[in-house]
Parts: structure tokens; sequence; C-alpha cells
């Protein structure tokens, strides 16, 4: 799914979702299989052809996808953006790939990210009243819920809402239950939230992404220095219940290694739902997203909290 601004005829902007042309159960189910029996240079090999045929032939997709590196990026030329744009079909079809590879990799793959870094989520846990995990459409959010499952050993629910496809809804499902992830999708919000009060309430974990909202649950932050609207649903359950929040990434290194990355906690007590969703947004999850490489590595080590580099499993064969 990709957003873009349009204008309305009363000339007000107004933010549109395209679906795309990968995220359908056909092209999903390939990847899904294909990736199992692959090996991993072939997987890689398919996926960065397969995305340069997307990136020219899913027209609508790649226009909103340089309309929105334009607006970010307004110095950059035409050609900038759209070699930015085809990178971006790349990382997500990578990042596919990397999340169906993790489901069959032994333990021991996530120990150099695992190893020295559960103290800190076990301070949060000592609260007693569990944590919600925010981010956004940036890096590998899935292979990040991995990672805090197999970290904190406690269960975990990830919230967003239904995929356009029921197939590959299904799919996701069936993945994240492989490592005892649920899934829960947003539908009745006082339902939802009183669902996730109760899983906080037993020292659990939620992880949502919060720059996407649905319907009437947004809020307006600033955003790349304009404004945007992001889901106030983290705030309004941290209000409720009391958890902190705490901002979580998962980034691809160029050397193909994923750091993976915590933000400061934000208290879920005596704050109002605004303040919390703009402390969460601006200060959270998007330092990364808008540092350089090398900065964001000076800033994990001095200000933010590395969990570790997590190297790119080994071939494993089937059965073995």
């Amino acid at each position: 799914m990709i957003r873009r601004e349009e204008r309305a005829g009363d000339g007000l902007a107004k933010g549109v979702w395209h679906a795309g042309g990968l995220n359908n159960g056909l092209i999903f189910g390939a990847t899904y299989y294909g990736v199992t029996w692959l090996p991993r240079w072939c997987s890689y090999a398919l996926g960065y052809v397969s995305t340069w045929l997307a990136f020219h032939l899913v027209r609508g997709g790649t226009d909103a996808l340089v309309d929105n590196f334009r607006r970010v990026r307004p110095a950059d030329s035409e050609r900038e953006l759209r070699r930015l744009a085809l990178l971006t079909y790349r990382s997500y079809a990578f990042d596919t790939i990397d999340f169906i590879r993790s489901l069959t990799v032994p333990r021991d793959w996530f120990e150099p990210i695992l190893a020295g870094h559960a103290e800190r989520l076990e301070q949060v846990f000592a609260q007693g009243r569990g944590v919600i995990i925010v981010g956004g459409h940036f890096g590998n959010w899935e292979l990040g819920g991995i990672v805090l499952r197999l970290l904190s050993g406690r269960p975990i629910s990830v919230v967003g809402r239904p995929e356009p496809s029921p197939v590959v809804g299904e799919f996701r499902r069936r993945m994240r239950e492989t490592f005892g992830i649920e899934s829960v999708e947003i539908g009745n919000m006082l339902e939802t939230a009183l669902r996730l009060r109760r899983l906080l309430a037993s020292n659990g974990i939620v992880a949502m992404l919060i720059d996407r909202h649905l319907g009437r649950d947004r809020i307006e932050v600033d955003f790349f220095g304009r404004p945007a609207f992001f889901s106030k649903s983290p705030a309004l359950i941290a209000s409720l219940s009391g958890a902190p929040m705490l901002p979580a990434s998962m980034i691809r290194q160029r050397d193909g290694h994923f750091v993976g990355w915590f933000g400061d906690l934000t208290s879920g007590e005596r704050q109002y739902p605004h303040q919390l969703i703009q402390q969460s947004s601006t200060n959270g999850w998007m330092p990364p997203c808008l540092s350089n490489q090398r900065q964001k590595e000076q800033q994990g080590k001095k200000e933010s909290h590395l969990l570790g580099k997590m190297p790119y499993p080994q071939e494993k064969r089937r059965g073995s």
C-alpha cells in the first residue's frame, strides 16, 4: 500500500492509498513457496528482477512513490527520485524474503541481536503494565516482531488494519503464529482497545505501526516539516492502560546485517494522548528514518539503544 496526496475538488489535500500490484494472494503465495525452497541468492535475484518489472508496470504505485519522495526531497532530480522509488520496491521485496526465511532458521541466528539486551526490556516489564512497541513503515517490522518475541519470551500481539487481500492476510497470520505472535485486526475500536488492555494488564507486548491511520483514528503531527496524520490509537491505549510506549525499528545495513533500535521510553501515566503521540512519533522511530547511514550509526551509539547486529543466516538444507 502506497499513500499519495491528491487534491480534492475543494482544493484541499486528500490522502489516497494505492494498493499496488505486488500485495495480492497469487504473488505473495508464489513468493512464500519460492523462498521456502529456493537458495537465498536465487530468491534475491528473482526479487531484484521482479521489482524492476513492477517498477515499470505498476505505474500508479511508482508515480505515488516518486511524488512522496519529491515532497521530502524537493531538490533531487527526477532521475534520483525514480531511483529511490525502485529501491523502495526492492526493500519491500527483500524484507519479505527475509521474513519468510526467518521461519526456518535456527534460533542461534538471532543470538547476536538477543545477547545482553533482555535487561532493558525486563526493566520495562518490572513496572507490571506491559509495553506498547510503536514504529512505522520503515525497516523490517515483521522481523522486528520475531526478535521481540524471542528477546522477551512474553506474549505479543501485532495490531494492524486488514490486508486488502484476505489470502495475504492469512499467510502473514500463519507466519506470525509460527513464533507465537498473535495478529489483531483493527475492527471495533472499543472492543480492540479493551482486548489490548487485558493483554497489557498481563504484562504482555502490543506492537503497532503509527504512521498509517484508519478513518477518524488520526492526529496531526509534524513529519519532514509537513503536517501529516498518524494513528492516535497507541496513545489512547497507553493512556487507558498506563502502559509505556517504546519506539523501535529493525534497520537493514549496507553490509546486509540488521540493527535493532530502541528509542526513548514514553510513560503512559498522567499524559494526554496528543502529548504521547507527539513524543513517540517525532522523537521515537523518526530519528533513524531522517538521518543518513553514518548519522544512524553515531546516533545509535550516543543517544538510542542499539540491540546489536544480526547477520543474514547461512544456507540451511531443508530437513537438516
